[in-house]
């Protein structure tokens, strides 16, 4: 048995993680799914403590108890779980048990190639989501989940034939479409944590434009607000968006375009020094910026004002 180690590991094949997992080779080198359960336990004697992949990871938890980790972090899953982690983000060993029944399922890019799927995946910004964005779905959602994995298990398991990968793809972009659907609702239900957000957002953001010391660093970014919450950027934009129809970036310009109106209107500082005020490293993105907000140049809105 070899001990693990506390670095990280790159896998660039699929091959190579089944093979750091004890498992057998996967029968398609650039697609896996691995159904774990009672009597096919997940082994993680001979996995690395944290590691890269070269591929897609969607992990659907059909039933656990205790801890699993994803990432750096712990997190407590339920039934009816599901993760997801793109290429090249960190992922951390796992703490599966014989309770623990799951359904993990790898993609190579290359795998897409030559299909609209290859494109469209980018686009789902839950495969950047941190460890407690996690998808819980209802038991009607994950049945749905379900059927699906279980269509995909039957074709890979079975015989390849030139249909084989067409049929597959089609599964996986229906999956990835109901999760999409079923993130939305989650963020319609969780309608109270979500109003939390959106209000953290806004004292974050006044707290940051009208303090010159944070300023002075520019303006506030997607970034910055995603650490200040402990969410990732792009599950901040996705619940803005459901909350109020906003971006996180649309957001942050309208909160500066605000501040710019009080201070073109309540000062004589010309626009270049209401920029810089505003954490605008040049004068021409600060008018630009309010231009697409209002239609206006600052100096057309001082002058309508006046």
């Amino acid at each position: 048995m070899k001990n693990k180690e506390d670095k990280l590991v790159r896998f660039i094949s699929i091959s190579e993680s089944h093979k750091a997992f004890g498992l057998p080779a996967p029968q398609h080198p650039l697609i896996s799914l691995v159904h774990f359960h009672k009597d096919h336990p997940f082994n993680t004697e001979m996995a690395p403590i944290y590691d890269i992949l070269s591929f897609y990871k969607i992990t659907f938890i059909t039933r656990n108890k205790g801890r699993l980790k994803y990432g750096r972090n712990y997190y407590d899953y339920n039934e009816g779980s599901m993760l997801f982690l793109a290429p090249n983000q960190l992922v951390g060993s796992t703490d599966y048990n014989s309770e623990t029944h799951c359904y993990i399922l790898l993609i190579h890019p290359d795998f897409l190639l030559g299909y609209p799927l290859a494109r469209k995946i980018k686009q789902y910004a839950y495969f950047s989501y941190s460890w407690n964005e996690a998808l819980h779905l209802s038991d009607s959602e994950k049945g749905i989940i379900l059927s699906i994995y279980k269509i995909m298990e039957q074709e890979l398991n079975s015989r390849v034939d030139e249909f084989s990968q067409e049929v597959v793809i089609a599964q996986l972009e229906l999956l990835l479409g109901y999760v999409n659907r079923f993130y939305k609702r989650q963020f319609i239900t969780r309608k109270v944590m979500n109003n939390d957000i959106i209000q953290k957002v806004e004292v974050i953001l006044d707290n940051y434009i009208n303090d010159q010391n944070t300023l002075q660093r520019g303006i506030p970014t997607v970034q910055y607000l995603s650490e200040q919450l402990g969410i990732s950027p792009g599950y901040l934009s996705d619940v803005l968006r459901s909350v109020i129809g906003k971006s996180t970036q649309q957001y942050i310009r309208e909160k500066l375009t605000e501040k710019a109106k009080e201070r073109l209107t309540s000062t004589d500082l010309t626009v270049g020094e209401i920029a810089y005020e505003l954490g605008f490293e040049h004068p021409q993105s600060f008018s630009k910026m309010f231009r697409v907000q209002t239609g206006l140049s600052p100096v057309e809105f001082r002058k309508n004002i006046s």
